[in-house]
């Protein structure tokens, strides 16, 4: 489409007084694209100053450019089109929803698909190939069930949730409306509960249930498991990476982002905003309070106040890990200089 068809699109999102476009051009454009790789017809963004020098390289048609008049003025003179925002990145996600929708089949229910008599099924909703639906099992309207996926009794899925080929969802789950899960996550398997005996270990019986909330996205072989009594929830519009394992009983607020292979003890307790970067522990039973950060590798032993950043094992204040880490780089030194003072005593 035009980039003047774009933009006007984009605009309408935020309606925004803070978009301009480039006077002279209107390029047609027929893909979106990474500006390293940009070819004449693409649309590309720039983040910030980082990324400034790609305003002279790149061979992109257009630009979605942050408001940065000299940025903005680069790519005037270079002859690109460009669109200014406070947010460029969410601005180049609407523009690939302009130009690319994932595969949704039509509804229908696969011959090859096993549906319990009992279950309730919405309308418009499609059922693939060898799923397998239990008994008193609810699905709601125009919902997705990719091929392979195995619904255990008294599960519960809402509208227009989408179910990868392949994951699995355990008894008396229940899955909110728009709801997504990828391929091979199981939700609601048994937690990690065992009685430790003098003749071994006792299996203590996982009879609680997950609830994820509207709008909760879980990524590709990740885990949620159900508590022994109780549930295990995830609040609403949390997004979940691949390969994050979250434990029996814990509770995540509204709004989270856990990024790949983080795991979980049981009974965590996780408040609303709240970011936990790449493989990140949590120790059983811990509370992190609303907007805190935990960094990547972090190890998380004790309780993180609201609004607080953490780094390092065992996960201590931001900053106080830079200036450790300043002086660790000088260990050396100091231990050399610690030798030569005791040679002198």
């Amino acid at each position: 489409m035009k980039f003047s068809e774009i933009a006007a699109q984009l605009d309408s999102f935020v309606q925004s007084s803070s978009l301009n476009t480039h006077p002279d051009r209107d390029p047609e454009i027929a893909d979106l694209t990474a500006l390293e790789n940009a070819t004449e017809g693409t649309l590309g963004h720039i983040q910030g100053q980082k990324y400034a020098s790609f305003v002279e390289t790149t061979a992109a048609s257009a630009l979605i450019l942050p408001t940065d008049e000299t940025l903005q003025t680069q790519a005037t003179t270079r002859g690109i089109a460009w669109i200014a925002t406070p947010d460029p990145r969410l601005f180049f996600a609407r523009a690939i929803a302009l130009f690319y929708q994932p595969y949704q089949p039509e509804p229908e229910i696969d011959p090859t698909a096993i549906v319990h008599p009992t279950a309730k099924i919405g309308k418009d909703v499609y059922i693939g190939p060898y799923v397998v639906i239990r008994a008193g099992v609810k699905i709601g309207d125009r919902a997705c069930i990719h091929p392979q996926v195995v619904l255990y009794p008294h599960v519960e899925i809402g509208d227009r949730a989408l179910l990868h080929s392949n994951c699995t969802i355990h008894e008396r789950t229940r899955i909110g409306a728009d709801c997504i899960i990828h391929s091979g996550a199981v939700i609601g398997g048994e937690g990690f509960g065992f009685v430790p005996t003098d003749r071994g270990w006792y299996k203590m019986q996982q009879s609680g249930r997950v609830i994820l909330e509207d709008g909760v996205e879980v990524g590709t072989n990740s885990t949620i498991d159900r508590p022994s009594v109780g549930e295990t929830r995830i609040g609403r519009n949390t997004k979940i990476d691949n390969l994050v394992q979250i434990g029996h009983g814990s509770t995540i607020g509204q709004n989270c982002a856990i990024a790949g292979q983080v795991g979980m003890a049981g009974g965590v307790k996780v408040g609303n905003g709240v970011i936990l970067a790449g493989q990140v522990g949590i120790a059983d039973h811990i509370e992190i309070g609303d907007r805190a950060i935990a960094t990547a590798k972090a190890g998380v032993h004790h309780n993180i106040p609201s609004g607080n950043v953490v780094t390092g094992i065992p996960a201590i204040p931001h900053q106080l890990f830079i200036k450790a880490s300043a002086i660790f780089k000088r260990l050396p030194e100091m231990h050399k200089t610690l030798r030569q003072l005791r040679k002198t005593r």
